[in-house]
């Protein structure tokens, strides 16, 4: 019997024991992860411009179709006030009057998101599919 549990004893283990290599690896996934968090830049963070004092650049888009958004989410497109529901109508008018042209966005920094969406949404629906937005 002694002969038997001594040979079991000398026998070479040939499982390696990966327990200790996880747990470095899943602190180190986690480390970077939360680096990866601290240093990508911020999401869309733009200065929107105050739409009074940009005449030169406002010279340059006569040929844009312009589309502005105050702060209450009221909307003008060329100078036609429209809202959220007939945005799409404006912009499929505009579009059979003016087709191929680039649509600037210029919207108050308190102007809701969704309606911002809804004017590109819009626009893609005219077939405008060259929209920019306005910035500082």
């Amino acid at each position: 019997m002694s002969l038997l549990s001594a040979q079991q004893d000398a026998d070479v283990m040939a499982e390696i024991n990966i327990t200790p290599f996880t747990d470095v690896l899943l602190v180190l996934l986690i480390i970077f992860m939360i680096l990866a968090a601290l240093v990508t830049p911020p999401g869309f963070e733009k200065e929107l411009p105050n739409h009074s004092n940009n005449n030169s650049q406002q010279q340059n888009q006569k040929n844009d179709i312009e589309v502005i958004v105050n702060d209450k989410g009221v909307i003008f497109v060329d100078g036609t006030r429209t809202d959220e529901r007939g945005i799409y109508r404006v912009m499929t008018l505009t579009a059979i009057k003016r087709p191929h042209k680039h649509v600037s966005i210029t919207a108050d920094t308190k102007a809701p998101y969704g309606v911002i969406i809804r004017i590109l949404d819009a626009a893609k629906e005219a077939g405008l599919e060259d929209v920019g937005f306005v910035t500082s």
